[in-house]
């Protein structure tokens, strides 16, 4: 079962780090419920899981980094919110992780996700109201700081790195496609940036995760969640452009309230 649940764990990570879901809080309750790892720890191991998610964006956009060596305006970009993230996110991180130490249940942290979540879809179905101004070319470098404050503020449980940094971009007029696409750009030094955190300042707290799944449980998870990472990373810029990818995160923010607030009363 170990095997089994370090496969679900994978897959949860490898699609919910593409949408609007909140990834690390998705890991988080599933490794609550699956393993029974506390809520600080499982947000620490939401964290860590994300370098399956990494090895996904890597390959997928493998282009996209090559040229660093030449597009200069792609390189001010990923440094100036890769930076910005850094200067918001650690103290956040920090402060959430102190915060959840000792809560025990998800009834309390479903609650709050599906609140951002209903949050996070209105956001999104409004930022799409904007003119469109196209993509990179257009953004200044105001535009690169919102962007990283946006994705440094996503170091909060319950709140979307995607979700956030791409309603940030569909509000300042970038074409939805072209939005994501950077959204996932600047996901690659932010989840380096997360994992070394994680691995600096919660060692404690990831070496109970790894304690109780166990290295290779780890390892498959995350081969699982960059194998599932590529189709989904796929599959959304795909849809970006013509579906309401709003929808989703209503739905599973519903989901997320309603399933937190039968936990919170079953555990009074």
């Amino acid at each position: 079962m170990n095997v089994f649940y370090s496969i679900l764990i994978g897959i949860v990570q490898g699609v919910s780090e593409w949408l609007p879901i909140s990834s690390k809080t998705q890991v988080l309750l599933v490794s609550n419920y699956l393993f029974a790892l506390p809520v600080a720890v499982g947000l620490a191991f939401g964290l860590f899981m994300e370098v399956g998610s990494l090895a996904s964006a890597s390959v997928y956009f493998r282009k996209d980094i090559i040229s660093l060596l030449h597009d200069r305006k792609l390189l001010a970009y990923l440094a100036v919110v890769t930076v910005v993230t850094g200067l918001v996110g650690v103290p956040l991180y920090l402060s959430a992780e102190s915060a959840l130490s000792g809560v025990e249940g998800t009834g309390i942290p479903m609650v709050i996700l599906g609140a951002v979540l209903i949050s996070d879809s209105v956001y999104i179905r409004y930022s799409r109201l904007k003119p469109r101004l196209g993509g990179l070319k257009d953004l200044k470098l105001k535009h690169y700081i919102t962007i990283g404050i946006a994705q440094g503020i996503a170091a909060l449980p319950g709140v979307s790195r995607s979700g956030m940094t791409v309603s940030t971009m569909l509000f300042m007029g970038v074409d939805p496609q072209e939005a994501f696409r950077l959204s996932y750009l600047a996901y690659i030094p932010a989840s380096l940036g997360a994992f070394a955190t994680t691995i600096l300042l919660s060692r404690s707290e990831i070496n109970t995760a790894v304690a109780v799944v166990d290295p290779a449980g780890v390892l498959l998870a995350i081969i699982t969640a960059a194998l599932i990472g590529l189709v989904v990373i796929a599959a959304v810029l795909r849809f970006a452009k013509r579906n309401n990818i709003y929808v989703v995160t209503l739905v599973v923010g519903v989901l997320a309230l309603i399933i937190g607030a039968l936990a919170s009363v079953a555990s009074i």
